[in-house]
């Protein structure tokens, strides 16, 4: 015999809102999640910003960061998804990572966002060696165009 299974009315890594039985306007709540979903699944931003853009349009994906101001004030580090003309609010979880378009750059959320610092090309030293600063050079071209470090303006 197969035991029921009992749903909590969210689910536990994104707080989508779940459909339960005898539930009133049903499809506000799936059109919720389904939107949610589709923001999530993009694994990328517009940009990262304090506060929200002056035009935003629905689907727009923003990061909020510190000190979120108008609208956003208190969601620092979650993800703004605008929806129906409103922002919702999507909490980071640890390993989630994004692509930020603006700055042409991934972050990555480890108790707070944090993206790769590109380090200093090699400079100086008893000994030169072109061939490996130039493949060290080469490398970082590579990680800066995967989008590992954020492209130069």
């Amino acid at each position: 015999m197969a035991v029921a299974l009992s749903f909590p009315s969210v689910t536990p890594h994104f707080g989508l809102p779940l459909l339960f039985s005898g539930q009133a306007q049903k499809e506000f709540f799936l059109n919720q999640s389904l939107t949610l979903i589709d923001a999530l699944l993009q694994q990328s931003v517009l940009d990262s910003l304090p506060s929200p853009p002056a035009s935003p349009a629905d689907g727009d994906t923003y990061r909020v960061t510190s000190v979120a101001t108008a609208e956003w004030a208190g969601q620092e580090d979650r993800i703004a998804v605008r929806v129906g003309g409103d922002w919702l609010f999507l909490e980071a979880k640890e390993g989630m990572r994004l692509f930020d378009r603006e700055h042409g750059a991934f972050v990555h959320f480890n108790g707070q966002w944090e993206s790769p610092v590109e380090p200093s090309a090699p400079s100086g030293g008893g000994t030169i060696d072109a061939e490996a600063r130039q493949m060290l050079n080469d490398l970082v071209e590579v990680l800066r165009k995967t989008g590992v470090f954020a492209n130069p303006s």
